[in-house]
């Protein structure tokens, strides 16, 4: 197959159980895994100790977040590619999959049940509006 998959993370164990599915079909289909990170705004906060200051950012933390799971799931020896962007978790991965012209969206099943499911999720929005074919992955348990 070759080509691009994009899995959405996002730090907890759930979009873990996804990433690993998705690395496990790039590396079996000879694909390239793009992970990628959304962030609802970005926001920069100052902190001071002592005299050493640092400025937090949400942009570098959902970045920082990607590339550590591309780099974790790179050890399997699959080719990984990490980004992170700006907007609603569905939208960024949509956006991503269009601008790459991916050849599959792996998302978690989560929120995905129940009166959430009618409010939507993101493999709810995803599943619906992709340019690609998507694998939705079971991480409920």
């Amino acid at each position: 197959m070759a080509g691009i998959i994009i899995v959405g993370v996002d730090g907890n164990s759930t979009s873990m159980k996804a990433a690993r599915v998705a690395a496990n079909l790039a590396k079996s289909l000879g694909s390239t895994l793009r992970v990628v990170t959304a962030f609802g705004e970005d926001k920069t906060e100052k902190v001071e100790i002592g005299n050493d200051e640092w400025f937090l950012s949400t942009a570098d933390e959902a970045e920082r977040v990607a590339q550590r799971v591309a780099e974790e799931l790179k050890i399997s020896g699959v080719k990984t590619e990490y980004t992170s962007a700006l907007g609603k978790p569905a939208d960024v991965l949509l956006e991503e999959a269009a601008k790459l012209k991916a050849d599959l969206i792996v998302v978690g099943n989560v929120r995905m049940q129940g009166l959430k499911r009618v409010l939507g999720s993101v493999a709810n929005a995803v599943s619906h509006n992709a340019p690609c074919d998507v694998y939705i992955v079971k991480t409920d348990d």
